[in-house]
């Protein structure tokens, strides 16, 4: 039986590395940790740097590409991103070669092997940012990070997958009351800055159908979260609406490592 593999690398604000794979095909959304870091994390997963097929990027933060070069330096590895993330990438990437820059749309779907990946858009202070929606064998993954608040074409984005990685950035008191700098506490909750844990929880409730079996709360803040405060925050508000949690209930739900890969699910 054909299968898709999905295991979050690291996620956080300071580095995020997905995997999603299927016997045939391998890639990475986002390689936003050192090189080195990115092949431990496959390590772990039984994989080498040779394994990967492809990296899709979000965007051109720091902690989504920091990997992406040296990663298609070493291993050849082709990255696909939107014109506008290219654009913008720091210097820091390096030099990739020109048959391995790949453009992706919003909006189009990207056929790669039996992938079929498409790239939606999201709000976030980039260039030109995206979320990823993957799909094969009747099967579909969502990756939606890095959403400052939630917008139609998110939302239909994250309904009716069988998984979905969404944003549980930060906690709003701890951000309002924290160390930050004014401009930063304001970037962090604007529309184009991070998902709160109740406005996670909030979409939750509204997107998630029979055919959601998982839930992985990933982007959190290092400063301005803990894995407990969004776990419960989101449990407690799908909860109030009827929707059980945990390995019994509707929806299994866990919250993303920042790094190390934490578990590793066959959907």
């Amino acid at each position: 039986m054909h299968k898709i593999e999905f295991a979050t690398i690291a996620s956080g604000s300071k580095g995020n590395c997905i995997y999603i794979g299927t016997q045939n095909t391998k890639i990475l959304i986002d390689a936003g940790i050192s090189g080195k870091k990115a092949e431990q994390g496959l390590a772990e997963l039984g994989l080498k740097g040779e394994d990967i097929d492809a990296v899709f990027v979000t965007h051109e933060h720091n902690d989504h590409v920091d990997g992406i070069g040296v990663l298609s330096r070493r291993y050849d590895i082709p990255i696909y991103a939107t014109e506008g993330t290219w654009g913008n990438m720091p210097e820091k990437v390096g030099n990739i070669r020109e048959n391995n820059k790949k453009a992706v749309y919003a909006g189009e779907m990207c056929a790669f092997n039996e992938l079929a990946v498409c790239p939606f858009e999201i709000p976030h202070d980039a260039a030109q940012p995206v979320g990823y929606r993957i799909s094969a064998y009747n099967k579909t993954v969502t990756i939606a990070t890095d959403i400052g608040h939630i917008t139609d074409t998110v939302r239909e984005n994250c309904r009716d997958c069988d998984l979905l990685l969404l944003e549980s950035n930060h906690d709003v008191d701890m951000v309002r009351n924290g160390p930050y700098p004014y401009m930063l506490k304001r970037r962090v909750l604007s529309d184009n800055g991070h998902l709160s844990n109740e406005n996670c929880g909030k979409v939750l409730t509204d997107i998630c159908t029979s055919r959601l079996k998982y839930v992985i709360l990933g982007h959190l803040s290092g400063e301005n979260n803990t894995p407990i405060l969004a776990f419960n925050t989101s449990k407690d508000i799908m909860q109030k609406e009827g929707i059980e949690i945990g390995e019994d209930g509707d929806v299994k739900m866990y919250v993303a490592a920042p790094f190390g890969v934490k578990r590793r699910i066959e959907i």
